[in-house]
């Protein structure tokens, strides 16, 4: 099979990833923090282990700022639902993710206003601006994606976190699609909570995603309670990260693979996994951008401007049915609206959705030629 959904998850995982869950699952099968005997122990450690990790990864201040979470989606809800009151006002851009939109949506009952700002490609001076104008006196939280998962625009989140502590005002990132593909540092860029799906371009199972704090000391209201492990005396769940937000038993199996998906990252470095991916991207643009009956969306991908994810349209076949054609001949893409009907309707795609390529370490480039002769022949 070519896989080409790696905005979805990412497919295969390597070697080290699928010999950790394994490994979990042979000697780690102690539940971590609930025991004082040797396996748990060791559990234990394997989990601080890849909080650790991921702190590194992401120059977070320390292990305590990185929350385990069951996806990026629940990170978002997370942050969203626990920082949000009746009267305060969001501001989201135009690209999000139904992850973002529908938490916002369920809040609107309760007295939560949201406004959506246009972003511009390649112009970031634009974006900047329409962020400001969509700032008001009660507005709370900026919480932006950092790369559409159906465009591959990139957001600049850098900026936008110095407007945002000009007004006093958090910012949340969307890093779905680009936790493990660009460079991101907490401290240096001023992200206040970023959310990460685990199981993309970090290369980790699914059922496993991130949320880190900047300050461990900004609380949220919490989505579940129940036992940490730590404080069990009492009916109140635990002020501190991360076991305010982790309870239940965690995710082992999941988090040890996780821990082996960031350590392939690191080896390779995001920089030079950006560069490798964007490469492959802009050869994919290329070939496609040749086919009379192909519709592209935005310019060839660049960095920093995109991250390696292409949309199209071929001309009277719907993007589904591209996509059924495409499965005949064992390529697998994601077709329809990509939970994110908001990318659409910018781009004008919301009545026929897009085929979306989604790229990944793994990509070959007979791959993608291959793609462009069985489009070319539609």
């Amino acid at each position: 099979m070519i896989y080409l959904d790696n905005g979805a998850t990412t497919y295969p995982k390597p070697q080290g990833v699928r010999q950790a869950v394994a490994r979990a699952l042979a000697e780690f099968g102690a539940n971590p923090g609930r025991g004082g005997f040797a396996m748990s122990v060791r559990t234990g450690q394997g989990v601080y282990d890849c909080r650790r990790m991921a702190a590194d990864l992401f120059g977070a201040r320390g292990p305590e700022c990185v929350v385990f979470q069951p996806n990026c989606t629940q990170a978002l809800n997370l942050v969203i639902k626990g920082s949000l009151r009746s009267g305060d006002h969001v501001v989201v851009s135009d690209l999000e993710h139904n992850a973002v939109m529908r938490p916002l949506e369920a809040l609107k009952s309760r007295g939560v206003s949201w406004t959506a700002a246009q972003v511009t490609p390649g112009d970031n001076d634009a974006t900047l601006d329409a962020f400001r104008k969509a700032m008001g006196p009660n507005t709370k939280l900026l919480v932006c994606t950092q790369a559409s998962n159906v465009f591959g625009i990139r957001v600049p989140v850098e900026r936008l976190a110095a407007l945002c502590h000009q007004y006093g005002v958090k910012l949340c990132v969307d890093g779905a699609q680009s936790a493990g593909v660009v460079p991101i540092n907490m401290e240096r860029d001023g992200i206040d909570y970023l959310c990460c799906a685990g199981h993309k371009g970090l290369y980790g199972p699914m059922g496993t995603g991130l949320l880190i704090f900047r300050d461990p000391a900004d609380k949220l209201a919490t989505l579940v309670e129940g036992g940490t492990g730590t404080q069990s005396r009492s009916y109140l769940q635990p002020e501190d990260p991360p076991e305010r937000y982790e309870a239940g038993t965690v995710n082992v199996p999941g988090i040890l693979g996780l821990r082996a998906g960031i350590a392939f990252v690191q080896s390779r470095t995001p920089e030079k996994l950006y560069q490798e991916e964007m490469a492959k991207a802009a050869y994919l643009y290329g070939r496609l951008s040749q086919l009379k009956k192909v519709r592209l969306y935005t310019k060839a991908p660049e960095i920093p401007w995109f991250v390696p994810v292409v949309s199209f349209n071929v001309e009277g076949i719907s993007s589904e049915e591209v996509g059924n054609l495409l499965a005949k001949r064992d390529i697998a893409v994601r077709c329809g609206l990509h939970c994110a009907p908001a990318a659409h309707e910018k781009m004008g795609t919301l009545e026929t959705g897009t085929v979306r390529v989604s790229l990944s370490a793994f990509t070959r480039r007979e791959e993608l030629d291959a793609l462009a002769r069985a489009v070319g022949r539609m």
